[in-house]
């Protein structure tokens, strides 16, 4: 009896077939979860990396709220054509504190994995608030109503602590400055500056994002974009398997 035929009387035979397709499912199932168990962390640290500030973590809320990862993956994966055009592949780390990660799964528009710091701040003003009036092609929704809704920030204490029990290092000084820190990021000027960069990092982005007195949701999505793939130096990054 060829292969062939061995293979047929395995499918001729329910039973059997459902029995054999358990243990390679089993088995396959198997070799991927066992070795997570004598990992002590399945994700790689990479220098750089940080908790979002306050003002960039509700600025990811709201991205989220809009449904904007519907349209927008945040990953680029490691071929050709996406890293000549939107740079290097994405790391696992960089999304470590992503709860959940904002991957995606279709690009209506372009990937955001590295869209930080690539437009300047009125830019994304003008193109959330009249997306054809920069990128006439765009089929993209308008988002002007950020610029003139006021951003919520009561409960900002509470979207830290939220975060930092699935394993977000929040610390309890990041907590109980969280408002402050949130203020201080608009105004580079502030008191509270030291506070921020001492908390988070020197070289977090501080600044009026929309241009407006007043603080609003635009403020805080402008903040989240801009720190999208900036966190890595890139230029110095190297995997571990070739160190």
């Amino acid at each position: 009896m060829g292969i062939l035929d061995k293979h047929g009387v395995i499918e001729r035979n329910a039973t059997l077939l459902m029995v054999l397709s358990l243990v390679v499912v089993s088995i396959g199932g198997l070799v991927e979860i066992v070795p997570l168990f004598y990992l002590q962390n399945t994700i790689e640290d990479v220098e750089g990396m940080r908790p979002y500030t306050p003002l960039e973590l509700t600025g990811r809320d709201i991205y989220v709220r809009e449904g904007c990862y519907v349209c927008h993956s945040q990953m680029i994966r490691p071929m050709r054509d996406e890293v000549e055009r939107y740079g290097h592949y994405s790391l696992a780390a960089e999304s470590q504190y992503d709860h959940p990660f904002q991957w995606g799964s279709k690009r209506t528009g372009p990937d955001l994995a590295r869209v930080g710091g690539r437009y300047s701040d009125e830019w994304h003003v003008d193109h959330l608030s009249a997306p054809r009036s920069v990128v006439p092609e765009s089929i993209m929704p308008q988002y002007a109503f950020l610029k003139r809704t006021a951003l919520n920030i009561e409960y900002i204490e509470d979207r830290l602590i939220a975060d930092a029990m699935v394993g977000v290092p929040y610390t309890e000084v990041m907590i109980a400055s969280a408002k402050d820190d949130l203020l201080a990021q608009l105004d580079p000027y502030s008191d509270g500056i030291d506070s921020l960069y001492a908390n988070y990092d020197e070289r977090v982005v501080a600044r009026n994002f929309d241009g407006q007195e007043e603080l609003t949701e635009m403020d805080a999505l402008i903040a989240y974009l801009q720190v999208l793939g900036t966190m890595v130096d890139f230029t110095t990054f190297e995997p571990v398997a070739s160190r």
